[in-house]
């Protein structure tokens, strides 16, 4: 391989893995933004507010760490959504808002999260790992 060639791939590579790199690290901020039209941002101060750490463990969000409801974290790697909403957005987000209208049998309370506050949580919950 001519030496011209070989520093232009020394040059680039690692040029591209950055890129690449990057491109990762804000793509799961960027997730539910992009899938729901939800903001994550706020989705988090909305489950602070509701209060959403006392039942569940959520990342990224350091006083959330209950042990009633299943973790949150990750949850977008899941196939299933309260054990049978298939895993899409529109799942996440109806279970959320109202949770009895899908199993009247759930322990999670309906708490009155408008369809817009579950979006943006759905947003914040499908940004992390």
């Amino acid at each position: 391989m001519p030496s011209s060639r070989r520093h232009a791939i020394v040059i680039v590579l690692p040029l591209a893995m950055m890129l690449l790199l990057s491109a990762c690290s804000s793509s799961s901020a960027q997730i539910g933004q992009t899938v729901f039209g939800g903001d994550a941002q706020r989705g988090k101060a909305t489950i602070l507010r509701y209060g959403c750490g006392s039942c569940h463990s959520i990342g990224g969000i350091r006083s959330a760490h209950g042990l009633v409801g299943p973790t949150l974290t990750g949850l977008r790697d899941r196939m299933y959504v309260a054990g049978v909403l298939p895993n899409t957005p529109d799942s996440v987000i109806r279970w959320i808002h109202d949770p009895k209208a899908v199993n009247p049998n759930t322990l999670m309370p309906t708490l009155g999260v408008t369809e817009n506050e579950a979006t943006d949580i759905a947003a914040y919950i499908y940004s992390i790992r």
